[in-house]
């Protein structure tokens, strides 16, 4: 007589692909319904990053004076791969609010313009010149010109970007946003010297900073989401939002949930699937998440990472096609910033590579235990002044043995 196999009280050693009928814990309920699947190998919103430095980009022997941050998105016409960002040329590092002048810059981004280069595989680039120039004051971003971004409209180009009034650092990184069209991704770029999206009425989040404007197009429209950063507490706390129009050149209309996300110190959105997906970077309580909504305003995890880009700027081949069945992202740019020595402060271009695809084959993406060296730990270590404040601590706690 065969035995009958008994129920299996504990959760299966075999992790089912889909929820099992069975009381789950909230941490176990989460791999179901928060997340595509309950393995992140499996989940087309996850992956780990992988950076190159790359070609054909000269930083003066990285003496400072000299540095490219921001990218645009990655768009490809002709075979030829194009991005924008900001370049700042100036005759020494940023020297701070307090020390600039007409030709000393207070930030990275200021005495800054808008360049671009192009590429055959991603890898070499050749810059080719400015694409926005600062103009005369007191037009829009006479001081700085930063932080572009590209969309494609009816056989036309469009720039955002952020128009600085006075140096960063004066009131904070107060600027509005204005855009630039253009009938060739090699220019000439012609300047409307309008604010493109307003500032949110006072004491609103936005008030005062509309930063990096993002724009796809989803469901017709232009989506063009863009951050601004709460109150003025050294925290830095960051947001999301997101203004919508019929048009390039507006007008724009901010959602009334603003903000939609309430973490990351960047935009990054990508379509995929019907949907979009973010990057939340850095800052915020949802920092290093990948994010997803179906509708391109209510965001949810879809997964959590590490290590992800900094002001990433992805390939996206159908950033401008109403998101319909997208595939996601493998690539794309971001910068990093040498922020060590003060004297030479600038940053730089690099590339990486994810596997943010729905059906994405590259498995080593999709790795969760990421192995640092240890000096990328030893890298975080105390200041002089931190470690002091913790010796004194411990002799403090001494008196408690």
């Amino acid at each position: 007589m065969t035995k009958s196999k008994q129920p299996l009280s504990s959760f299966p050693w075999n992790i089912p692909a889909t929820k099992p009928d069975r009381p789950l814990s909230l941490a176990m309920q989460r791999l179901y319904e928060n997340y595509a699947a309950p393995r992140p190998e499996d989940n087309p919103l996850f992956s780990s990053f992988k950076y190159t430095k790359v070609e054909g980009l000269d930083y003066r022997n990285n003496d400072g004076t000299v540095s490219r941050r921001d990218p645009s998105k990655i768009i490809k016409v002709n075979g030829c791969y194009y991005m924008w960002y900001t370049k700042r040329d100036t005759i020494s590092p940023p020297r701070g609010a307090e020390h600039c002048s007409d030709t000393v810059p207070s930030t990275d981004w200021d005495l800054a313009e808008i360049w671009f280069a192009t590429s055959k595989d991603g890898f070499t680039w050749e810059e080719q010149g400015v694409a926005i120039k600062r103009p005369e004051k007191p037009l829009l971003g006479w001081r700085s010109v930063s932080t572009p971004d590209i969309l494609v409209w009816e056989g036309k180009y469009y720039l955002y970007y952020q128009a600085f009034m006075e140096a960063s650092g004066l009131k904070g990184d107060h600027c509005p946003v204005t855009v630039s069209v253009s009938d060739s991704p090699d220019g000439p770029w012609a300047p409307t010297h309008e604010q493109t999206v307003p500032n949110g009425e006072a004491g609103a989040w936005d008030q005062f900073s509309i930063h990096d404007p993002y724009p796809l197009v989803y469901q017709g429209k232009i989506y063009l989401y863009y951050k601004a950063a709460f109150g003025e507490r050294p925290e830095y706390l960051v947001g999301n939002g997101l203004a919508i129009a019929e048009h390039p050149l507006g007008p724009f209309k901010k959602h009334p949930l603003n903000p939609v996300l309430n973490s990351g110190h960047e935009t990054a959105f990508f379509p995929f699937e019907n949907g979009i997906a973010a990057l939340a970077t850095r800052n915020g309580n949802e920092n290093n998440t990948i994010q997803f909504s179906p509708d391109g305003v209510q965001f949810s995890i879809a997964s959590v990472t590490s290590m992800m880009p900094v002001a990433a700027g992805p390939f996206i081949p159908n950033a401008f096609n109403n998101a319909q069945n997208s595939e996601g992202i493998q690539w794309g740019m971001c910068h990093f910033s040498d922020k060590a020595d003060p004297t030479t402060k600038h940053s730089f271009i690099a590339r990486f590579d994810c596997n943010l695809m729905r059906n994405g084959s590259n498995k080593e993406l999709k790795e969760t235990d990421v192995i640092h060296s240890p000096d990328v730990f030893f890298a975080q270590a105390l200041t002089p002044d931190e470690r002091a404040c913790r010796e004194e601590q411990f002799s403090i706690d001494k008196h408690y043995d």
